[in-house]
């Protein structure tokens, strides 16, 4: 059934250096019930990507917002409030283990890249804060929308852990939240729109608040 309150996480650009994002990212926030943000570094030094987290920290702590990196080893050096790990079959538990021992208890951590139920149930017995079924994979996959209610309908049934479910475009944003999904993730859905980042995120919350009866 849908999530009493589900609520917004933004996955940002790929950006190599702060520019203007900041004022993009405040518009974001201003619009609507956004709990988190990950910053997706394309930066090739550290000290671009510490720069980049320090720009937009000033942005996301006023709002009560989260701030989380797509790199669990510059966590704590670069001030971010956590991390978002894409996992690997292959290497599931020892990803897990080493980026819980890095981040917690103190950060926060998420888990995605989640390609199978009992990867994400591993993901789920660690100290994780969340699931993420629909992140977009480095060369840009993403699985098919039935995939992804189908996870999150059966994660939210079962599981305490909170699940977070990416939509692709606006229009994914009903289903999901219907689905069960405790956060609904926005990428180029927000970023892209042609009215603005601002105008995306509201018509994201007016779909949470207008969602129908569960998904069958």
């Amino acid at each position: 059934m849908a999530a009493p309150s589900t609520r917004l996480y933004l996955m940002t650009p790929p950006l190599t250096e702060p520019g203007d994002f900041a004022a993009t990212l405040e518009a974001a926030l201003a619009a609507g019930d956004v709990a988190c943000v990950l910053v997706m570094l394309a930066a090739r030094d550290e000290g671009s990507a510490k720069k980049i987290v320090r720009a937009l920290l000033p942005v996301t702590e006023p709002h009560g917002v989260a701030l989380l990196i797509d790199s669990t080893g510059l966590v704590a050096r670069a001030g971010a409030d956590g991390a978002h790990v894409r996992l690997s079959p292959d290497t599931l538990e020892k990803s897990l283990e080493e980026a819980v021992e890095r981040l917690k208890p103190d950060r926060i951590l998420g888990a995605g890249g989640l390609r199978a139920r009992h990867d994400a149930m591993i993901a789920g017995e660690h100290d994780v804060d969340y699931v993420s079924f629909g992140d977009p994979a480095p060369d840009g996959f993403v699985p098919p929308m039935d995939q992804i209610v189908d996870r999150v309908s059966w994660w939210a049934e079962i599981f305490n852990v909170p699940c977070v479910a990416y939509a692709a475009s606006l229009e994914d944003v009903a289903t999901l939240t219907r689905a069960g999904a405790d956060f609904i993730s926005l990428r180029e859905a927000v970023w892209n729109d042609p009215r603005g980042p601002a105008a995306a995120v509201a018509e994201a919350m007016t779909m949470i608040a207008t969602s129908g009866a569960p998904v069958d």
